[in-house]
């Protein structure tokens, strides 16, 4: 059926499908779209990655964070070499000056050399690994995250609010970018030509409020006619989101925007196996509860869980819901 609307839409405007986040959620609404034909994939991606390689490189070379623009290049890849996408996500386990980097990391730090920009580093990585699509950074300013507890302790990085060292438990109050970040003129432009932006998955305060914290970002979601679609999280996350149910996703998500900006959210009725709980569970994550859901915006209730492996969203079941919007 899905594939039946696009193929009717070929010989028009390919349709505009704009995807914002970070970390594996864009990488599973990317790969699940990608497959299909009749519509242009642009993938706006966030800045405030400091942990691991990401953030020895943004360190030793003052460059931005290449971590999540090198999963959005390998999510629109359409080369067939296994070997190639395997290189890129080759992470070092030995050497002195090598150990715990990503391969794909180090090449974006070279290609930025190379080209002199940020921008031209991504356009050859886009070249080489024959990616579809547009990949974004959602700002050009080096930024750092923030947060305060509800106890008043700033935490300072994402990597320290995503890992937390303090009392998990704590309340986030809110988040914010230090020094404040101004959006990409290319971001902003395509957040007004989108058919549909699509917001999420990924954790809240640091992999989807980095990307809506920029100044214009959500001025320019405002005023774009696309219909914009939050898709919530299926699992909580310890020291983000403890003891979150959809509505108080939906809330903080509606409060930053303005009421009124989303149009729809995707929301995971289908909850996983016992045993498949059971590991999260370790980890003080839950299943996010979809009881008392607002009547604004438009709730989509489904199955959007994977059947096997990660509780996470399965690329073609949130694929074909989101296409069917158009």
């Amino acid at each position: 059926m899905i594939q039946k609307i696009l193929n009717s839409l070929k010989s028009r405007t390919p349709k505009r499908i704009l995807v914002t986040g970070g970390g594996t959620g864009v990488f599973s609404v990317l790969s699940g779209l990608k497959g299909y034909d009749g519509i242009e994939l642009t993938a706006i991606v966030t800045m405030s990655d400091d942990g691991g390689s990401t953030g020895i490189l943004r360190e030793e070379f003052g460059i931005l964070p290449p971590g999540d623009i090198r999963r959005a290049l390998l999510a629109l890849s359409y080369s067939d070499n296994r070997t190639l996408s395997a290189l890129l996500s080759y992470r070092f386990k030995e050497g002195t000056g090598l150990r715990g980097h990503n391969f794909g990391n180090l090449m974006l730090a070279a290609l930025e050399r190379i080209t002199g920009s940020f921008t031209g580093a991504i356009r050859e990585a886009g070249k080489i690994l024959a990616v579809k699509g547009n990949i974004l950074p959602v700002t050009l300013t080096k930024t750092r995250l923030m947060a305060e507890l509800e106890d008043g302790t700033i935490v300072k990085g994402e990597t320290n609010i995503d890992i937390p060292s303090h009392d998990g438990r704590l309340r986030i109050e809110r988040v914010w970018l230090e020094p404040q970040a101004k959006l990409n003129p290319e971001v902003r432009q395509a957040v007004l030509n989108a058919d549909v932006v699509v917001i999420g998955p990924g954790d809240l305060y640091t992999s989807i409020m980095p990307n809506l914290l920029v100044r214009g970002f959500k001025e320019a979601l405002r005023v774009s006619r696309a219909k914009k679609v939050y898709v919530s999280n299926i699992m909580t996350k310890f020291g983000e989101t403890n003891n979150f149910r959809a509505a108080d996703f939906i809330k903080v998500i509606s409060g930053v925007l303005g009421a009124g900006t989303l149009d729809y959210v995707l929301v995971n009725e289908v909850r996983p196996r016992p045993a498949r709980l059971k590991k999260y569970a370790e980890e003080h994550a839950m299943f996010v509860e979809y009881d008392d859901l607002p009547k604004q915006p438009t709730i989509i209730l489904g199955d959007f869980v994977r059947s096997k492996g990660f509780l996470r969203h399965d690329p073609e079941k949130v694929a074909r819901a989101i296409l069917s919007l158009l």
